[in-house]
């Protein structure tokens, strides 16, 4: 016999919760989705809307995760590591909600300041004067791409 005391956020669980009888585990609906982060370099966040939840109320539970499932752009693999978050909300009565996708990649390249390990002087042909390093070479480094391309999500609400 189940303790009826313990319960899922999307689960609902009354009675003893056996399957068959009242009680048993249930939930609203259930289904996948693709989220697209754009062509590269892509973006840092993305959503996509799901409808068509008549069904679902103001105060349903819904949850949202990253399934690992290949699309056209990335495999099974990519999407069970890449560093995305998911969070499902903007619940609408009787239509659905949003799910919203951040990248969690907060990675960057160092900074070098201009000219490390690069040649800084450039000869002109005007009076051979030469240029200092900051007329040459720009800082490198920074930012890395931000993710691009569509991603398989899944979602439940109760």
């Amino acid at each position: 016999m189940r303790n009826s005391s313990r319960c899922s956020a999307i689960w609902r669980r009354c009675g003893n919760g056996l399957p068959g009888e009242a009680g048993a585990l249930s939930m609203g609906a259930q289904g996948t989705a693709i989220v697209n982060f754009g062509a590269f370099p892509g973006k840092g966040d993305a959503s996509v809307a799901i409808v068509g939840q008549a069904d679902i109320i103001a105060g349903s539970l819904v949850e949202a995760w990253i399934r690992p499932e290949a699309t056209a752009e990335h495999s099974a693999d990519e999407h069970m590591v890449e560093p995305l978050r998911v969070f499902a909300a903007a619940i609408v009565a009787g239509v659905g909600f949003t799910i919203f996708a951040f990248s969690d990649n907060r990675l960057s390249a160092p900074l070098a300041p201009p000219g490390i390990g690069r040649i800084l002087v450039a000869h002109t042909t005007v009076g051979n004067n030469f240029k200092g390093p900051g007329d040459l070479n720009p800082s490198v480094g920074g930012a890395l791409p931000m993710v691009y391309g569509q991603w398989t999500l899944a979602w439940v609400w109760n």
